[in-house]
């Protein structure tokens, strides 16, 4: 089963696009950055999502295609805001309370189940509710951390375990691994960040 699992990846990895290289290339480096709170992640990953945009179309995965206008979006906007805080010497990680968080999970399973409907109807995508869940995930865990909110980590663990076996389905295999590796660097980033908030909440208390 195991030899079978990457045998399935190696013959994905020969037939890789370019356009799936660049993509995963960057898009490794910015969420490393990222991770780093290094305000660079926000330029690197402006070219990932464009790569991806027209990638995951060609694919059929409509719904992680919107998505990647919303990360250029967003990620022009995180660049602002990034430089803003650091222009301010702003305290720049914030984390959400209880309430907070049971808005966001009531955000994702709302937006997920709109989401999965359009696709299921309206496009010819073969896993409507599974792009819409992990769309939906991202939509939500991007904009948290263009304003740096410590729990845009755990949801992008969340997302970073689902994609890997969607996207092996899809024989994105270059990807496949690079949400490995995303995942990797979703737990460091969020062990990083928890330190740097308790970090300015004692330095705050003194």
């Amino acid at each position: 089963m195991e030899s079978s699992f990457w045998e399935l990846i190696i013959k994905q990895l020969i037939a890789t696009s370019w356009l799936e290289w660049l993509g995963t290339i960057t898009g490794f480096i910015c969420v490393y950055l990222a991770a780093r709170q290094n305000i660079w992640n926000w330029p690197i990953a402006i070219i990932s999502v464009l790569a991806y945009a027209f990638l995951f179309y060609e694919y059929k995965l409509y719904g992680d295609a919107v998505l990647q206008l919303y990360f250029l979006a967003t990620s022009a906007y995180g660049w602002y805001y990034w430089h803003k805080l650091k222009e301010e010497h702003s305290k720049p990680i914030v984390s959400l309370n209880t309430n907070e968080i049971l808005k966001v999970i009531a955000g994702v399973s709302l937006l997920t189940i709109f989401m999965g409907y359009i696709l299921d109807s309206y496009t010819d995508s073969n896993v409507p509710y599974a792009d819409g869940f992990c769309t939906s995930l991202s939509f939500i865990a991007q904009f948290l951390m263009t304003r740096k909110v410590l729990q845009n980590w755990i949801l992008w663990i969340i997302v970073d375990i689902c994609y890997v076996p969607l996207y092996l389905y899809k024989d994105l295999a270059l990807t496949t691994l690079l949400y490995i590796l995303f995942l990797g660097l979703a737990v460091v980033g969020y062990l990083d960040w928890k330190k740097s908030y308790h970090l300015s909440l004692k330095l705050k208390d003194i």
